[in-house]
């Protein structure tokens, strides 16, 4: 039984004397105590020295990503193709699956590997004999910093930095392209204001001004290459008639120069959008296919990589982008944002404003299963992507239409869901149900008696109420004669009768 140890100077391969220690795994370090008895269990076979640092650094870089190096794979035909039967002890599980496959031998990791590999770190010095130890430290400096450099020269964190460089660039382009653009609309305006409302497109009312320079000029110039013909024709009528100032010939050079500025910097925008787009297809292609270049980009940018970005549970990449909203609300107690970034991407855009947020939330779970695999997969293909891409289409059709339904379940639950699905059903206006008494239907016959008795009832309210006036009247009498008992004549002694009349009448 051979052991594989590498080092930074070369490839060190051991011949294990006795087997049986190896299954003794918690008393393998006391075999290790001192160099003799180090020496006693192991005894090197063989010692595959590296001739520079370059080659150090091929065969650390192959063992990382667990493929067999040159120098590894010659040595190892040499010393155990002959005999078949031996097996080999190695460090890395990776590597010893690829050198089974190079060369049908058998390799064998576990945790008394790993004990043995301890112990031979611990006295390499003494187990290696012919390499110094102040040798083997500069070498394992040398070769830690070029594995480093190595390491930052092809890391994928690397690419991600050339998209969130280039999506931040785009977007300082397109700010600096609209205060050009404004700038520019003002400044010509004072000499042509109506060229701005008949010319929407920014580029072309640039190309125009550098083509004509002033008003003056728009009679005898073809602008047929830049406008549409009936365009072209409204802009001739209204140079004619404008309002406009005059203007000299060094301000009109002065606007043609800013036109330049502005038509180098569109077309510099327009190649680093192309870059952006090759180098997402690229690194995230199913990202892409779902959420388009653009919102992809700013989306990697925001998380800070790929790899970051892949972490990020679904219900954050949701809210990517309005952490600020979401923040507020939690402090007022108020509904959070339901989208972040992921608000600009087509198909949130395409749903109506009831459905944006389950657009958003189920576009969030697809792209973040979409970036764990362009992230950590190892094929660079789209079809995950675009299999979401429809699912997400058809769930978006389904919303837009108003037939809700259950996708996936039994048969039961779906029933269950069907109670609270809206159904279309036609309703006859019904005119009974405008009365909102509690009335029983009656018979014709009865019909026929009702107005009767309501005569009946009319003539006993009539009789009910000449009683209530006979009875007042009769009240009111009984009064003015108690008054008029009260005022009877009294001797003659008393003040004459006719004072009593008065005081009577007042009375009264």
């Amino acid at each position: 039984m051979f052991v594989l140890y590498e080092t930074p100077a070369g490839y060190a391969i051991f011949k294990l004397l006795d087997e049986k220690k190896l299954e003794q795994v918690d008393n393998l370090y006391q075999e290790f105590e001192t160099p003799e008895k180090a020496n006693k269990l192991l005894k090197l076979k063989h010692f595959e020295k590296f001739n520079d640092t370059t080659e150090a650094l091929a065969a650390a870089t192959a063992a990382v990503e667990g493929k067999v190096a040159k120098p590894l794979k010659k040595t190892l035909k040499k010393l155990l193709v002959d005999d078949v039967q031996s097996s080999l002890l190695v460090a890395d599980a990776k590597l010893g699956t690829a050198i089974k496959d190079k060369l049908s031998v058998q390799c064998v990791y576990n945790t008394g590997v790993q004990e043995l590999m301890r112990c031979i770190r611990q006295q390499a010095d003494s187990l290696l004999g012919g390499l110094p130890k102040r040798e083997m430290t500069a070498m394992a400096l040398g070769l830690a910093h070029s594995l480093s450099r190595y390491k930052l020269k092809f890391s994928p964190d690397k690419i991600d930095t050339m998209i969130v460089q280039a999506q931040c660039l785009l977007d300082d382009l397109d700010k600096e392209l609209n205060n050009y653009m404004m700038r520019a609309r003002e400044w010509y305006g004072w000499h042509f204001p109506e060229l701005g409302k008949i010319i929407t497109d920014n580029i072309a009312f640039v190309k125009t001004i550098k083509l004509v320079g002033t008003r003056d000029n728009m009679a005898t110039s073809d602008l047929s290459d830049i406008l549409p013909e009936d365009v072209e024709e409204k802009v001739k009528e209204a140079a004619e008639i404008s309002m406009g100032t005059e203007i000299s010939e060094e301000d009109v050079l002065n606007i043609q120069c800013l036109c330049d500025e502005i038509i180098s910097i569109n077309d510099y925008r327009t190649h680093l959008y192309d870059y952006l787009k090759a180098r997402m297809m690229a690194m995230a292609p199913n990202l892409t296919v779902l959420v388009g270049d653009t919102v992809g980009a700013r989306l990697i940018a925001h998380a800070g990589s790929l790899i970051n970005l892949a972490k990020h549970p679904s219900s954050t990449v949701q809210i990517l982008g309005a952490e600020k909203a979401l923040f507020r609300a939690l402090k007022t107690k108020k509904d959070t944002p339901k989208y972040g970034l992921i608000y600009h991407a087509q198909l949130v855009g395409q749903a109506s404003q009831k459905n944006k947020g389950k657009m958003s939330r189920s576009l969030a779970a697809k792209a973040s299963l979409a970036t764990r695999v362009d992230a950590f997969g190892e094929e660079a293909t789209f079809e995950l992507g675009a299999a979401h891409k429809v699912k997400l289409e058809s769930r978006l059709r389904l919303l837009e239409e108003g037939n809700l339904r259950k996708l996936s379940g039994t048969g039961k639950a779906k029933a269950k869901f069907e109670k609270y699905q809206a159904k279309s059903e036609v309703f006859t206006y019904q005119p009974e149900a405008d009365n909102t008494l509690n009335v029983k239907k009656r018979k014709h016959s009865e019909s026929e008696q009702t107005p009767v008795k309501k005569e009946e009832a009319v003539e006993e309210d009539a009789e009910v109420k000449s009683e209530k006036k006979k009875k007042k009247k009769k009240k009111q009498k009984d009064e003015e004669e108690a008054v008029e008992e009260a005022a009877a004549p009294e001797p003659e002694d008393q003040p004459t009768p006719a004072k009593k009349k008065k005081k009577s009448k007042h009375q009264e």
